[in-house]
């Protein structure tokens, strides 16, 4: 007996890809004893530091328990442990044996630089892990950071070019995007749910998306103290 998909049992089966991905990275990242740095504390998982929380990652706080988890931030408004800048952060080499940049990059001037400079910091074989907008509203905040730049999967792979092993989850697809760049939130109403099921259904290139999860890994033998210092110039 064959099971048709229909709009109920594709919603019974899984959470999102992009979803199943974030969650796979968290946990690889947050393991037990290993140093870790949120620039831009895009986790949301500590209201302590006045920064908006997400309750639906509380999952995560054990694992940040378990690790010595750390948040760096250009300002000291949300309480961070590191001030600093990202293009230039004042920690040294091969500090971390993992790193977030959740919703950052599209934020900074020169976001290649800042790549470099992620690199740089994490140690080798450390694992990084990246949110980007691709099809998204401006979404700047005047007086603490701008909105500069989008990221196509093509402009991704090349910003991470000296990586390794480097992944990308597309977060949503053309119509589900479609309908996140309405006013309002239909994401999450039965409107959104239709359209994550209509882009299940149907053929695309899977370009046309809201964005991307990206997974990258520093190699073990790198010399990015030099590449990070050409990168400024």
């Amino acid at each position: 007996m064959v099971e048709i998909e229909t709009f109920e049992t594709y919603f019974r089966m899984s959470i999102p890809r992009w979803e199943q991905f974030f969650q796979d990275a968290v946990r690889e990242i947050l393991r037990p004893q290993t140093r870790v740095l949120d620039i831009g504390a895009g986790l949301r998982i500590d209201a302590s530091r006045g920064n908006v929380e997400d309750p639906k990652r509380a999952w995560i706080k054990p694992l940040a328990a378990n690790a010595a988890y750390q948040v760096m931030d250009p300002v000291d408004t949300y309480r961070p442990d590191i001030v600093g800048d990202i293009h230039a952060m004042p920690i040294a080499d091969a500090s971390y044996d993992g790193m977030f940049c959740l919703a950052v990059l599209e934020h900074v001037a020169r976001p290649w630089v800042a790549v470099s400079e992620m690199k740089r910091v994490l140690k080798p074989d450390g694992i990084l892990l990246v949110y980007v907008p691709f099809l998204s509203p401006y979404h700047a905040m005047p007086g603490y950071y701008g909105d500069f730049f989008r990221f196509t999967e093509d402009g991704i792979r090349s910003l991470f070019h000296d990586w390794e092993d480097v992944k990308l989850a597309a977060v949503r697809g053309p119509v589900e995007t479609l309908v996140h760049l309405l006013p309002g939130s239909w994401t999450s109403s039965p409107v959104g749910s239709f359209a994550r099921w209509l882009d299940g259904r149907r053929r695309s290139s899977g370009k046309q998306v809201s964005g991307y999860y990206v997974t990258a890994r520093k190699p073990r033998a790198d010399s990015s103290r030099s590449a990070s210092l050409s990168g400024t110039a």
